[in-house]
């Protein structure tokens, strides 16, 4: 399954669940490599950081930050279970080619209805790959929330209207994703997060269920 998180609106998370929902894998035993298809790194800034920190390699990452993305990531997902892109922001080029290569769009947005405004250049792109890919399988995620708050309810009510639907499985605002970005590690190595490293799980099984 190759899995792609996008957004054009920068700052959502994708990073973060991006390596996150491959580590979750990884634990299962499952064959993880990420893609770094967004120009800044990110994803290949935490992996020196984890090598430096003398952390255990827990699956591949490799940069690929151009628009062949949609014909070298399915040479990629040949050796391994699962891929996940890592998306660019605002590089439509490169949104297009991830578009194509992958089985499952995650698109996360956070708790404010700006970001629900934001999505509508995403989802025009969404609509153009599906001409060619109809079975293009697409969600929202709700990131970086609050689950009691009302605009949290408001913005899931909000997409629960939209095709693509919005997961049921939410992700919140906790200050073990940020501790496990700044160190190379995951919420899961982190004592003091075990309730993001549950969301994570609840994620991965989510994503799990909608793609075979």
């Amino acid at each position: 399954m190759i899995v792609a998180l996008l957004n054009q609106k920068g700052g959502v998370g994708k990073t973060t669940l991006a390596l996150h929902l491959a580590g979750q894998w990884a634990s299962e035993g499952k064959r993880v490599t990420v893609i770094d298809a967004d120009p800044q790194g990110s994803a290949l800034d935490w992996s020196e950081q984890r090598a430096r920190e003398g952390l255990p390699r827990l699956f591949g990452v490799v940069g690929l930050a151009r628009d062949t993305l949609h014909r070298e990531a399915p040479e990629l997902a040949r050796d391994v279970d699962h891929i996940v892109i890592d998306g660019p922001p605002r590089v439509a080029g490169l949104m297009r080619s991830a578009l194509l290569a992958a089985d499952l769009v995650l698109i996360p947005v956070q708790p404010s209805p700006l970001d629900g405004w934001a999505s509508a250049e995403m989802l025009s792109l969404l609509g153009e790959a599906r001409i060619y890919r109809p079975e293009l399988a697409a969600r929202f995620i709700l990131n970086r929330c609050a689950a009691r708050t009302v605009i949290a309810r408001e913005t899931a009510a909000a997409l629960a209207e939209h095709d693509p639907p919005v997961l049921a499985a939410t992700i919140g605002q906790r200050i073990g994703f940020a501790e496990a970005a700044q160190s190379g590690r995951l919420a899961n190595e982190l004592v003091h997060a075990p309730n993001a490293a549950a969301e994570i799980a609840a994620l991965a099984a989510a994503v799990a269920g909608i793609v075979p």
